[in-house]
C-alpha cells in the first residue's frame, strides 16, 4: 500500500493518540474561548476567530508531534490528516448534539461556508497538516 509499508498499526495507534491530543487541546481551546472571546465578540464570531486560533493551535501539536511519525510518504500523511478529519467530524457532530445539547442547525452553521461558518477551512487545514508538518520538519 504505502512504498516504504510502515508499521500499520503502530502507525495507527499513533494517529489515534495524537488525535486525542489535538482533541483535549481543542477541547480547552474551545472552553477558553467560550468564557473570555463569546462576551467580547458573541457566540458565532468567536467561532470564526476560533477557527484560526484553534487551526494554529492544532498546527503547533502537529509539528511537534511530526518526528514521532517519522518519516512517512505523502499518502501516509494525507492518509493521517484524513483519518484526524473523519474522526473530528464524527466527534463535532456526536458531542454537539449528545454532550452539548446543540441542535443539528447550530452544528452545521459551522460547516456552512456560504453563511460565514468556516469550518471547512479548519477541516482543510487539518487534512493537509501532517503533509505541511513533516515538509517544514524536512521529514
Amino acid at each position: 500500500m504505502f512504498t516504504h509499508s510502515p508499521d500499520l498499526p503502530r502507525l495507527a495507534a499513533k494517529t489515534l493518540a495524537v488525535w486525542f491530543v489535538l482533541l483535549f487541546v481543542e477541547f480547552a481551546h474551545g472552553t477558553l474561548r467560550v468564557l473570555f472571546l463569546v462576551p467580547r465578540v458573541g457566540d458565532f464570531n468567536s467561532r470564526q476567530i476560533g477557527v484560526f486560533t484553534g487551526s494554529l493551535l492544532l498546527f503547533v501539536i502537529i509539528y511537534l508531534f511530526a518526528p514521532w511519525f517519522g518519516h512517512l510518504p505523502k499518502r501516509a500523511l494525507l492518509a493521517i490528516g484524513f483519518v484526524w478529519l473523519v474522526l473530528t467530524v464524527l466527534f463535532e457532530f456526536a458531542a454537539g448534539l449528545f454532550l452539548f445539547h446543540f441542535p443539528l442547525q447550530r452544528i452545521l452553521e459551522d460547516f456552512n461556508i456560504a453563511k460565514g461558518g468556516l469550518f471547512p477551512l479548519a477541516l482543510l487545514f487539518l487534512f493537509f497538516s501532517p503533509l505541511l508538518a513533516a515538509r517544514l520538519r524536512r521529514l
